[in-house]
């Protein structure tokens, strides 16, 4: 072989070598310069922004990203490693994208979360999503919630008398596993049709634990941009870890499936109505007997498809609530005033009785529900979720391409000082309807807005009605902590950092 081409093969070699580092190259430089026209923080190659959360913990990282959304107006981007990331946190430009049934496909990260959840209904899209959200909505038929409060109440009833040993000691008590386990017991009853009695039981749950897993497993990995990939995700520690946590996560969900499918055919007449308890009356139906008649009568929906709509339930339906519920009672527990005035409320529906609530009850807790929805405006359980541009649009004057992934900063729309005047302080009559009624309809999102809204809103809101009276019918209740001393971390879901600790004393009547 002569040395010209020896030259040649070798000068071939490199350029095929080379090529699809220089293609990348060319690509980058060229998204750089739509993207960087956008204020953002300075991004370096292969890393973009994360270097900013390297080595911090993530109470810190929650810190970090609420300095840096404040820092610009309304909307900034980063550099997700090699990925760059349009942020938001003005209503007006929120609505833009949440509001049209155009951007309803999630962010690309979510795909972190298909392992877990499938295609449910928060992380499917187009044709599939359309058709699961309109088989799923008549799950949540107010008469189908209405045989919930039952649920609701004998958990809370639960729930007030494993914290009454706490009461009265002088010493605080931290309620988050309490409210934990509450949630848990009430979502896999209402969802799955099992009771799990994770209050009584005296043990951890190994359901629970796994879903308390793979939640912070999803920021480790998302912090890490050599993870992001399947293929290095996979063969790491943290992947053989996701694999033992969904083995017991799907194990239990499909068993319950198995299950309930038996005994629903077991149960279930010539007219097919589900037959009467051993009182007389009408047995109630969970979510996943619900999902199992829809599959049944329509033909649409397989057991894979269930588990994945069942699986999506559990993890929105049970972490979200006990975030809710423990915010709301560390917020009444620091304004005495407006705790008052909601055992106020609380007795003149009651009268000193220790019925169970009903539906009628819960309606009539309007300043709850008002402190409720202050709560979420402060700590939203959802402070950050994502979608996909399908087309391009102009955002704050700025030019954002289709394909781009929009992150919306739930957090950060809620303290707008032009909605929320004095936006940090706890006020639930920001809530009354001459405050609320010409409020900007995007500057409130916490259970989002659009076409892609919370299914289950009515269901949480109801469920925290109902457990945190119970506790405020039994309990008077004190903060230890400032609202400055109470960290945050956001793993997936708002949660509070060391929990929430909380003086109990008995009310007298």
């Amino acid at each position: 072989m002569s040395e010209l081409t020896t030259v040649f093969y070798a000068t071939a070699a490199f350029l095929v070598l080379v090529m699809p580092f220089l293609q990348w190259l060319i690509r980058r430089i060229q998204m750089s310069r739509i993207y960087d026209k956008i204020p953002g923080p300075k991004a370096y190659p292969f890393v973009g922004t994360l270097y900013l959360f390297f080595g911090k913990k993530s109470h810190e990282i929650f810190t970090l990203i609420d300095q840096r959304t404040r820092r610009y107006d309304g909307i900034h981007r980063i550099w997700v490693g090699m990925t760059p990331e349009v942020r938001l946190s003005k209503a007006e430009y929120v609505e833009q994208i949440i509001s049209a049934s155009k951007h309803t496909e999630k962010a690309n990260l979510y795909r972190f979360l298909a392992d877990w959840l499938g295609e449910g209904l928060l992380t499917s899209k187009g044709e599939r999503w359309f058709q699961h959200r309109k088989l799923i909505t008549p799950t949540f038929h107010f008469n189908i919630l209405d045989g919930f409060c039952e649920v609701f109440a004998e958990n809370g009833s639960v729930l007030v008398e494993r914290l009454q040993q706490h009461a009265d000691t002088g010493h605080p008590v931290n309620i988050y596993p309490f409210i934990t386990k509450a949630a848990l017991d009430v979502i896999c009853e209402t969802a799955m049709g099992v009771k799990v009695h994770a209050q009584t039981s005296g043990e951890d749950n190994a359901y629970v634990n796994a879903v308390y897993g793979l939640s912070s497993l999803f920021l480790d990995r998302l912090v890490r941009p050599w993870l992001h990939p399947e293929w290095t995700f996979r063969r790491s520690a943290l992947g053989r870890k996701q694999r033992d946590l969904l083995a017991v996560l799907h194990g239990y969900t499909r068993q319950v499936i198995r299950e309930r499918k038996q005994a629903l055919q077991q149960t279930v007449s010539e007219t097919n109505q589900p037959t009467e308890n051993e009182f007389g009356r009408r047995k109630r139906l969970a979510f996943l007997d619900l999902l199992l008649q829809s599959a049944t009568d329509t033909g649409l929906l397989t057991d894979e498809d269930v588990r994945e709509e069942v699986d999506t339930f559990m993890f929105e339906g049970h972490d979200t609530t006990t975030a809710g519920m423990s915010w709301a009672l560390f917020l009444l527990a620091l304004h005495p005033d407006v705790q008052e005035r909601v055992h106020q409320e609380i007795d003149s529906i009651f009268n000193g009785s220790d019925r169970p609530a009903t539906m009628q009850d819960l309606n009539e807790m309007k300043l709850l529900e008002r402190c409720l929805k202050e709560t979420l405006r402060l700590y939203p359980s959802v402070a950050f979720f994502g979608r996909t541009l399908s087309e391009d649009v102009t955002l704050g004057g700025y030019y954002v391409p289709s394909g781009t992934i929009i992150g919306i900063h739930t957090y950060n729309v809620h303290r707008d000082e032009r909605f929320f005047p004095d936006a940090e302080t706890f006020d639930p009559d920001r809530f009354l309807p001459e405050n609320s009624e010409r409020r900007h309809p995007y500057a409130y999102i916490p259970f989002s807005a659009g076409p892609r809204n919370c299914i289950g809103q009515k269901f949480a809101l109801l469920e925290e009605k109902s457990l945190v009276s119970s506790i405020l019918r039994r309990f008077r209740i004190r903060s230890h902590r400032t609202r400055s001393e109470q960290l945050m971390v956001n793993e997936l879901i708002t949660r509070p950092k060391d929990g929430i600790l909380l003086y109990l004393e008995e009310r007298k009547h």
